[in-house]
């Protein structure tokens, strides 16, 4: 394959600049943990330990009264490197387990991080729920529509606490970006932006297919993914790149930043969504989803326009991500730096004027990512659901809106929703990819 002018980035490099603001050493964790007598700790299980799921776990990890007593992986490799991790902060070892069902089986273990890659996601939270767990799910919440909204039941049904892991919700920056946009100053908001513009993800070179590595439980990773030989390119990280597991920047990036744009606007469901994109960036590379998108979603009283591209940082405000809200007397642009006012402005007999004063960057302080934990683990011991930043039927507002885009792209046309039946209207082709199809035996959860 000829190279173009951006380089091939290796798996899990595109983990760098992700805004990831949970990076204390594990030496110095495991120095501020305070003792805690044993009946009041909560006690972790891990499953899908490899990146998202560890940094989950180490930020619950920051909290006293948390343990990790069961790591669940597919990888021996990860499920040796984590378990050493987690003792190296806590002082014991977790217990390994390949199957996460034999995890659930133990009655000791009261919540679960679910970190694996987004085609478990259903499955897992759905038996962890029915196993009495609570459970803390990585976003999107899972990869499709109709698995979003069996989670929700699952949730309901079994009366459980679960908390999604879109932990800008627990940024005060963003609480306070969010308190503005709701309190009317920047005027009529008709247009929303949002945005992820990523320089780290990279091509994907194509590999050919290759034996199982040695340590890996592939036929478990699969689960109820369609059956393809192993290759590298859709292993670990790279995964979200291939509809089989994920929905690519659309609903990796793209759910941090619907969500905070859709929450703020108090917003769920769009009339319809148009798409366009492809592989412009890296048109020959391995990967299945778009590396370019841009998508149009229609609310009752104002357009969400969400864009995307790799191999470059520079996005919209000189953001490489973020969210606007455009209003007519200002806009308010928020990412995971800060946020800030840019006011309108009128020019009368020669002199400019602006509509509302405008305000500087004010800077995000402390660390989110714990603070989601936190609020996590605080809604356990209270078990309110409406305690949660970003309980499952609030998060699920975003994955579906995301895979609605996505849907639009893989279509080609504008679709158009139709709420009352759950459908896209007039339109089979967009309707089939509501629901998933399961595999190798795995059924979909149904209630």
């Amino acid at each position: 394959m000829k190279r173009s002018r951006r380089k091939f980035v290796r798996q899990g490099a595109a983990l760098a600049g992700l805004g990831l603001f949970s990076g204390l050493p594990l030496e110095l964790i495991a120095a501020r943990r305070k003792t805690i007598a044993p009946s009041e700790k909560i006690r972790f299980g891990l499953i899908g330990a490899n990146s998202m799921g560890w940094v989950n776990m180490r930020s619950h990890l920051q909290l006293d009264e948390v343990d990790c007593v069961a790591i669940c992986d597919v990888d021996q490799r990860v499920l040796d490197r984590r378990c050493a991790d987690a003792e190296t902060i806590t002082g014991k070892k977790p217990d390994q387990y390949k199957d996460y069902r034999k995890l659930l089986d133990r009655q000791d273990i009261d919540a679960v991080i679910i970190g694996t890659p987004d085609h478990w996601h259903c499955r897992i939270m759905v038996d962890a729920c029915a196993a009495e767990k609570d459970v803390y799910v990585e976003k999107p919440l899972a990869n499709s529509i109709t698995e979003c909204k069996l989670m929700q039941r699952a949730a309901s049904q079994y009366g459980r606490i679960v908390q999604v892991g879109q932990w800008q919700r627990s940024g005060r920056h963003y609480a306070d970006a969010i308190d503005y946009v709701r309190s009317g100053k920047l005027g009529k908001i008709s247009l929303v932006k949002v945005w992820a513009y990523r320089a780290g993800v990279g091509a994907i070179e194509p590999k050919p297919d290759s034996p199982v590595p040695e340590g890996v439980d592939y036929q478990m990773w699969l689960g109820p993914a369609p059956e393809r030989p192993f290759n590298e390119n859709r292993f670990h990280f790279s995964f979200r790149w291939y509809w089989d597991y994920a929905g690519g920047l659309m609903t990796d990036w793209g759910v941090h930043e619907i969500d905070i744009a859709l929450f703020a606007m108090n917003a769920s469901a769009p009339k319809s969504v148009v798409a366009s994109g492809g592989k412009f960036a890296y048109p020959e590379d391995a990967a299945q989803t778009p590396d370019t998108l841009q998508a149009i979603f229609e609310y009752d009283d104002f357009n969400m326009l969400w864009e995307h591209s790799t191999g470059v940082n520079t996005g919209n405000y000189g953001r490489g991500e973020g969210i606007a809200f455009i209003g007519d007397d200002a806009t308010l642009v928020v990412n995971r730096q800060g946020w800030e006012l840019i006011p309108e402005t009128d020019t009368e007999d020669g002199r400019r004027s602006y509509r509302v004063d405008a305000i500087p960057e004010q800077p995000r302080v402390g660390d989110p990512l714990v603070e989601h934990a936190r609020n996590f683990v605080d809604a356990l011991s209270s078990r309110k659901v409406e305690d949660l930043k970003c309980g499952v039927d609030s998060g699920s507002v975003a994955a579906i809106n995301a895979h609605m885009g996505n849907i639009a792209f893989r279509t080609g046309r504008k679709i158009y929703w139709d709420a009352q039946k759950g459908l896209f209207r007039d339109d089979a082709e967009a309707s089939a990819l509501i629901t998933p199809e399961y595999h190798h035996g795995w059924k979909l959860p149904s209630f």
